[in-house]
């Protein structure tokens, strides 16, 4: 997504997903299969610590514009907020002739087009993935004019090239891109994609470059001026759903579609109603807030105050603040005895299993510098995680030791501190045996209530009963006049076909087949 909010070496698991592209000749729609992967304990992990940056980004909304052409200051960088970790679909484009293959994020919260080069020998992650290489294509022609995106979690820099853009089997003729030369952050080292295919508007591409959906109405390749996505949340189904070209497919939705004007060029945004829990008003948003259907943004992002009254209804808790209880319901008591025995308090989660160095983490850090590292953790494991919490529990039950106080008084004082951890990433987790007891949750989109059940806005990690459950809403507060806003990722554009209508500057919303 440009904004958002809105995705390991030990994720690493990169495991590039290769969809399956075809079109019929029947009804002239171009259709692009997208792949889909399960996420797991690890690449949550990865989405959540990857980078302090993301967190220092959401915290700064305000300080941030974008780098595209909107005019007014007071427009807000959604790009450069974005995170990529979690993502979960992904399809197949060609660049060149003859084309080479990239595995792509098709992205409606941004509008450029870029991919590895093969120019770019200082970045590890241009090493993990496939890499344009221009003197292998027949159609290729420099530009060379620079280029930079910065998102929330990494940034991308190089220059741009013309060539031929293969989508599906439509052959968008000099289409401009950009060649990433360097991609330092590791976000993209542990990314299941090699680049992101924007689908947003011109306003906002980097560069002022043509976006490729652009270029492919400009060309006449598609029938009409529309492009619709299908996305498959069947858990059990491989399929990942369609990204359709040129219309919609009648058998991926339900009834009618309800169609909202875009009210500002740039991303896909709309007005949006008040938002209900449980049938009842929040009130936050009954006089109306934005919204932007992006689908390179897993969660569903929304202001704090709702935020918060959605995650006390359902019984979120911060998932650092979960790990941090789990540490000290399994290891409270060994550790108060090994502090105790005067062990070291530096090497004293290395000595439990929890930590892989002997003191390296920075115990000796204040509070609140442990709990921004963890945002930062460079492997993104849960072992980092768990090794984080149990840093802070040692130096929070080292404290209470040196105050005489009892192993009782300490492990609930250290709880205590547990629930006022911040979630590095705004995610909360919950009981995954709590889903029948929690509310339905509704949006107000040109007059119409669109709903989710709890089974459709609570996503579900890993497998059996080592599975966690993570709330599908995560907080980005965006001031007025840009805000309030909402950002409505994969969450809730898989429930509700969504077409994005360019002929008619509309968004469009369905129940999903």
């Amino acid at each position: 997504m440009g904004k958002i909010v809105r995705t390991t070496v030990t994720t690493l698991f990169l495991c590039l997903l290769f969809p399956i592209v075809f079109s019929t000749s029947n009804d002239r729609l171009v259709r692009i299969g997208l792949k889909k992967r399960k996420l797991d304990p690890s690449d949550l992990l990865s989405a959540r610590f990857v980078s302090k940056e993301g967190e220092a980004l959401r915290g700064s909304l305000g300080k941030y514009h974008h780098h595209g052409n909107l005019q007014d200051p007071k427009d807000i960088d959604i790009v450069a907020l974005k995170n990529y970790m979690d993502a979960q679909y992904f399809g197949e484009i060609g660049i060149g002739t003859p084309p080479q293959k990239f595995t792509v994020i098709f992205d409606t919260g941004s509008s450029n087009l870029w991919v590895p080069s093969s120019k770019c020998y200082f970045s590890i992650a241009c090493y993990f993935h496939s890499t344009y290489k221009s003197s292998h294509s027949q159609t290729y022609k420099a530009n060379g004019k620079p280029a930079d995106i910065q998102y929330g979690t990494g940034s991308i820099s190089g220059f741009f090239s013309e060539d031929y853009v293969t989508v599906g089997d439509l052959v968008v003729k000099n289409q401009e891109f950009i060649e990433a030369t360097k991609e330092p952050s590791l976000t993209f080292v542990l990314a299941k994609f090699d680049g992101i295919l924007g689908l947003g508007f011109q306003e906002i591409s980097v560069g002022n470059a043509v976006p490729v959906w652009y270029n492919m109405v400009n060309q006449g390749l598609v029938k009409q001026p529309i492009f619709s996505f299908w996305l498959n949340r069947n858990p059990a189904d491989e399929f990942g759903g369609e990204l359709v070209f040129g219309g919609m497919d009648p058998k991926h939705f339900k009834g009618e579609h309800t169609y909202v004007p875009v009210t500002r060029k740039g991303y896909w945004q709309f007005d949006m109603g008040d938002f209900l829990i449980d049938n009842e008003t929040t009130g936050f948003c009954a006089s109306g807030c934005s919204a932007i259907a992006d689908s390179g943004t897993s969660m569903v992002a929304g202001p704090t105050g709702i935020i918060t009254q959605i995650n006390h209804a359902i019984g979120a808790s911060g998932v650092v603040s979960q790990e941090c209880k789990a540490v000290v319901s399994q290891y409270g008591d060994k550790i108060i005895d090994m502090l105790l025995a005067k062990d070291e308090p530096k090497k004293v989660c290395s000595q439990i299993g929890l930590c892989v160095f002997d003191g390296t983490q920075g115990v000796s850090m204040g509070i609140e510098s442990v709990v921004n590292e963890n945002a930062g953790k460079a492997s993104g494991s849960l072992g980092d995680s768990m090794c984080s919490a149990c840093e802070m529990a040692v130096v929070w039950m080292q404290n209470q030791l040196n105050k005489n106080q009892t192993a009782e008084h300490i492990l609930d004082y250290v709880n205590q501190l547990c629930d006022r951890i911040p979630s590095p990433m705004g995610e909360s987790s919950i009981d995954c045996k709590s889903l029948p007891s929690m509310p339905n949750v509704s949006f107000t989109i040109g007059g119409k209530l669109f709903e989710l059940s709890p089974e459709q806005y609570i996503v579900k990690v890993g497998e059996g009963d080592a599975a966690q459950c993570l709330s599908g809403f995560t907080a980005l507060d965006v001031p007025p006049p840009s805000g309030p806003l909402w950002i409505l990722g994969d969450v809730f554009m898989g429930q509700f076909h969504t077409v994005f209508d360019y002929g008619n500057m509309q968004v469009g919303f369905a129940e999903a087949a």
